[in-house]
């Protein structure tokens, strides 16, 4: 892929939005790049002591409101978002038919992006749990057996020189090493299988080399193409957002930051 189509791919994924300045945006599962328009994050593995979920960093980045919650049950009223963005976390969390159904609660529309079945086939991330594809329109995730495809294909990948190649391959075709899929109304989506148990527990233990280098240029990448874009960050309150059921008085105000439940 020439340098010119990998900048537009990064740009229509990573900073344009089919949203104007008024809309209320929410990045889930925002780790360590949190969606440089999103207004509110939810992330619920934000320590180091989880960084095997995050390529980038070992810590989540806390640069707007971040509630800690589960994505598969958030706080939030129905449609109280204009766009909700959810880049590569559907293939780490084990009921991602409830994450879907609560985006489609909370939010009108949105963007999904998750790897590819193709490319995770010949090398995956040891935290995955599913094989994502799109087939007709509709986003399918079918339950991982083993952290690894094939253990032949994984031990010859493991070489590092085997490895700096495919690293290469991978930037120069990376629209086709993903599935995105953008939505308004409604997520057709499949599931397949449930994720399994063994993997599950063995996430914990496992090793990711954090790609700080890399994590460090998509964040100045990002900033210095959404400098003209920048606007005022809204004011928004705990009341505003959450469901009417956990709705306080007095309200509380939103900062940048890990969001603290209101006093009883």
């Amino acid at each position: 892929m020439p340098l010119t189509r990998r900048l537009q791919s990064f740009y229509e994924r990573r900073i344009a939005l089919p949203v104007d300045d008024s809309a209320l945006v929410l990045d889930v599962g925002s780790g360590d790049k949190p969606h440089w328009r999103a207004d509110v994050l939810v992330d619920r593995y934000t320590g180091p002591e989880h960084g095997v979920q995050r390529s980038g960093s070992a810590g989540a980045r806390f640069t707007r409101p971040l509630f800690d919650a589960d994505a598969a049950d958030m706080p939030f009223a129905d449609k109280v978002f204009d766009y909700v963005i959810c880049s590569h976390l559907l293939e780490h969390v084990t009921d991602p038919a409830a994450v879907i159904e609560e985006m489609m609660r909370v939010g009108r529309g949105g963007y999904i992006e998750v790897p590819s079945v193709t490319m995770a086939k010949i090398d995956d991330f040891p935290s995955h749990l599913w094989w994502c594809d799109l087939q007709d329109g509709e986003l399918v995730l079918t339950a991982k057996e083993t952290a690894q495809f094939d253990a032949d294909i994984q031990r010859f990948v493991d070489h590092p020189e085997v490895r700096a190649d495919l690293h290469r391959l991978v930037v120069r075709n990376f629209d086709r090493c993903i599935v995105q899929y953008p939505w308004q109304g409604t997520i057709r989506y499949r599931v397949v299988g449930e994720a399994s148990p063994a993997l599950v527990e063995s996430i914990t233990a496992a090793h990711v080399h954090h790609r700080t280098v890399e994590s460090l240029l998509v964040r100045g990448l990002t900033s210095v193409l959404t400098l003209p874009m920048r606007r005022e960050p809204p004011v928004l309150t705990w009341n505003q957002l959450v469901k009417p059921a956990l709705r306080r008085d007095p309200d509380l105000r939103l900062a940048p930051g890990p969001v603290p439940l209101p006093a009883d």
